[in-house]
């Protein structure tokens, strides 16, 4: 009997963890391929808190991140200790997320290896290598290396056919981070928000802000949009989970640290912050995830950047892009806080990245192309 195809995952970070959880999952059920799971440990600790969310145990952990490791050398480490692992484990087809240094890395290292790698969450661009900065670079180049290409969206899938991706492996999937909001949605609810005080009766604005191209003079007036939100509004409260880097840490402490109605954080495991998510009014972001998994909650979104490489959120209504100046935020903010029809308006429109079945389609697509075979769970 010949051997399944093997299937190797990787990932780095919390959000890849997040987003291929559901894959694994699916995978782990399939009858016609077998799962492999490596984790490069990029982001250490978020990345540990979801694998123990949802119950993945890694094959190969590659423990890659140092203190004040530049991204060069990341990526040679991804790059260059990838290699014995996919020698070892000789999967058929490595799966990739996204856009993180794990990504670029893990992918050129099984193309150099004459691997397939397929990736998940291909052809969302900005259309400018600066923004955000590594990471549309990282999502271009591991997109001309892969033979299986699962775009989110109709417009992702545009994308790629552009830029001269061969269409015969090119499959619109819908986004997995839905899938993974609701399969965590419940766990997540019966979660307690560390350091958060009680807040009935309050409008929480829930604020998530650390892209590097931001940092300076730009994300100071980020953060005083912040104080100005709240300050107009009484019965408003901002919590904000901080990053750890000191170029978000120094400015949010400094502008923000002594407002009685911001609620600073740490870092946030997955099931606390979505139910965060799923308890706030509204969301102020420069996240790239939270545009696509907050629409499925029924929650406005402000995107604090100039560029979006998910436009679909924009045009159908769920999100709106408010750039980084001080008073636009404040403007955009401000509205959606008074005007209850205009906030029904982005709140009540249905998510276009994807209803839950993502991961289901990619297996399905999988199993049929490397084994001729079907299986016969429905999606």
């Amino acid at each position: 009997m010949a051997a399944r195809p093997k299937i190797m995952v990787v990932i780095g970070t919390r959000p890849e963890a997040i987003k291929m959880a559901p894959v694994i999952k699916e995978l782990q059920r399939s009858d016609l391929l077998d799962d492999c799971l490596c984790v490069t440990g990029q982001h250490r600790d978020m990345l540990d808190q979801v694998l123990e969310i949802f119950e993945l145990t890694p094959d190969y952990d590659l423990n890659l991140m140092r203190p004040n490791q530049a991204l060069d050398q990341l990526t040679a480490r991804v790059l260059t200790e990838m290699t014995p692992v996919l020698q070892a484990a000789k999967p058929d087809v490595v799966l990739v997320h996204g856009d993180t240094t794990t990504t670029l890395g893990a992918a050129l290292s099984a193309f150099l290896q004459g691997i397939a790698v397929g990736h998940v969450e291909a052809g969302l661009r900005s259309h400018d290598l600066g923004q955000p900065f590594p990471e549309e670079m990282n999502r271009v180049l591991a997109d001309r290396l892969c033979r299986y290409h699962f775009p989110p969206t109709a417009l992702a899938k545009q994308h790629l056919e552009a830029e001269g991706i061969c269409p015969d492996h090119l499959v619109i999937t819908g986004n997995t981070a839905i899938d993974a909001v609701q399969l965590a949605l419940p766990q997540a609810q019966e979660s307690q928000v560390p350091g958060l005080p009680n807040l009935e009766g309050k409008r929480v604005v829930l604020v998530t802000a650390h892209r590097r191209e931001s940092f300076g003079d730009t994300f100071r007036d980020m953060c005083l949009a912040i104080r100005d939100i709240v300050d107009a509004f009484g019965d408003v409260v901002v919590v904000y989970p901080v990053h750890l880097n000191p170029n978000v840490q120094g400015p949010v402490y400094e502008i923000l640290g002594d407002h009685p109605r911001i609620h600073l954080l740490r870092p946030l495991s997955y099931l606390p912050f979505l139910k965060l998510m799923n308890d706030s009014t509204l969301i102020l972001t420069d996240s790239g995830g939270l545009q696509e998994e907050a629409p499925s909650l029924n929650k406005p979104v402000l995107v604090m950047r100039d560029l979006t490489e998910r436009p679909e959120g924009v045009e159908s209504g769920v999100l709106k892009l408010v750039g980084t100046d001080r008073g636009r935020i404040v403007e955009a903010t401000k509205a959606l806080l008074s005007d209850e029809v205009l906030y029904g308006s982005m709140a009540e429109k249905p998510n276009p990245y994807g209803d839950g079945k993502a991961a289901q389609r990619i297996v399905r697509y999988l199993e049929t192309d490397l084994t001729g075979e079907r299986s016969d769970r429905e999606i």
